[in-house]
């Protein structure tokens, strides 16, 4: 056999014409890589399969893999994480904006799961009441649950002294809170000066011992032994997804002592939602191609009481502008809840709202990728269903304001 290495013309010429069918397949993308922040990255253009008739194909419906839904399909396959006599403890203390775990809580509790390994139990703390329902999905081993008026609202002194009764009970190896500006970043640093620690702030990795922490405006790495207290940034550690946990309920032996408060909680002000960048909104209405009556979605946001967003064709068309585009070419959004109006959902802007806890999408096609992205999913014309929203919505306030008379 020759040794010589023949070229395939045509192969190349296929390589070098990006509108040619088979284009992507003489390609050696990439399908993950590490990011800089230390967090494994996969290629979104890497996942599907070339069709029958040279078109990429992409099945987010689950069916190409037996399963009729994801979620059924992880419930099923997940293991239990068990830990029935803990070596240690790893305590949490999320943010829970919303009464949810964020997306930002999501990875330190992915961290925490990290530090605990198969000895140590994650403990999460939370203060009030909540809505969240799947702390065993993130990684929770025990919960505890800190209740009292004294407690509700921003009261960071009654907090902290929450935290040193914990501290006197469980004696953690290591403490985790999110460095963010919901609370968390106060709330650690506050800690910290309560326990005497010296803590490591905006860590973004943790690895080998060691912590690797944003300085210098974002500019610089400041690495340090393995703190205690540990304030990690977004996108520290992988959310926990392969594993199931139990997270049982936990009490304190003693109660939290409490002081004379020196700061008094007035209550939350009313914000105007469309004074909100769309990256901090928590609820948003986004209009696209299907949108016909703009006045009416305008009407139906300010009634819901939502951020406005956009697809990039309702903003090319000039029906929106360019700082309410959403999507990889807009901007990345993590709201709580994201209700997609006439969006068909092109790849780029499910991208953008990857991070979305709840998606609602409103559509006369079924079959679009927005209702297989969709958490809830009504099909119909928009105009009528935004109408029936806003008289519901009004419907509710004026019963309400009867019932309060």
């Amino acid at each position: 056999m020759s040794d010589i290495i023949r070229r395939d013309p045509r192969a190349e010429w296929i390589a070098r014409n990006r509108l040619h069918p088979l284009h992507a397949a003489m390609q050696a993308q990439q399908t993950q890589w590490m990011g800089p922040n230390g967090v494994l990255r996969k290629n979104p253009h890497a996942v599907g399969f070339i069709g029958p008739n040279g078109i990429k194909r992409i099945d987010r419906s689950g069916a190409s893999q037996g399963a009729t839904s994801k979620r059924s399909a992880a419930e099923v396959l997940v293991p239990l994480h068990q830990v029935p006599l803990p070596a240690f403890y790893i305590v949490v203390v999320p943010d829970m904006v919303g009464g949810r775990l964020s997306s930002h809580d999501r990875d330190v509790l992915g961290l925490a799961h990290g530090l605990a390994g198969s000895d140590g139990a994650v403990l999460a703390v939370v203060f009030g009441e909540h809505k969240e329902t799947a702390f065993g999905t993130f990684g929770v081993d025990r919960l505890l649950q800190i209740d009292g008026d004294a407690f509700a609202g921003y009261a960071p002194e009654q907090r902290v002294q929450g935290l040193r009764a914990v501290d006197n009970q469980f004696n953690p190896r290591h403490w985790l809170l999110p460095d963010s500006r919901s609370g968390g970043g106060e709330l650690g640093r506050r800690l910290a000066a309560a326990l005497g620690e010296r803590p490591a702030t905006r860590v973004w990795q943790v690895k080998d011992g060691l912590c690797s922490g944003r300085a210098g405006a974002g500019q610089q790495d400041l690495v340090r032994g393995l703190a205690r207290l540990i304030l990690a940034a977004a996108e520290c550690a992988e959310p926990v997804s392969e594993t199931r946990h139990e997270a049982l309920p936990v009490e304190l032996s003693t109660g939290a002592a409490r002081s004379l408060a020196r700061i008094e909680d007035l209550g939350p002000v009313p914000v105007d939602p469309a004074t909100i960048a769309m990256a901090e909104a928590e609820f948003i209405l986004s209009g696209g191609n299907g949108v016909k009556d703009w006045a009416l979605f305008h009407r139906a946001t300010a009634a819901l009481g939502a951020t406005e967003g956009a697809s990039r064709v309702a903003v090319d068309d000039g029906f929106m502008p360019r700082n309410r585009q959403v999507g990889a070419t807009g901007t990345w959004v993590t709201a709580r809840v994201y209700v997609a109006v006439g969006i068909s959902g092109a790849i780029q802007h499910l991208q953008g709202i990857g991070a979305c806890d709840k998606v609602v999408a409103i559509n006369l096609d079924p079959g679009c990728d927005m209702i297989k992205r969709a958490d809830l999913a009504v099909i119909g014309d928009s105009a009528a269903i935004l109408q029936a929203l806003i008289e519901a919505v009004d419907n509710y306030r004026n019963g309400a304001r009867r019932d309060a008379a």
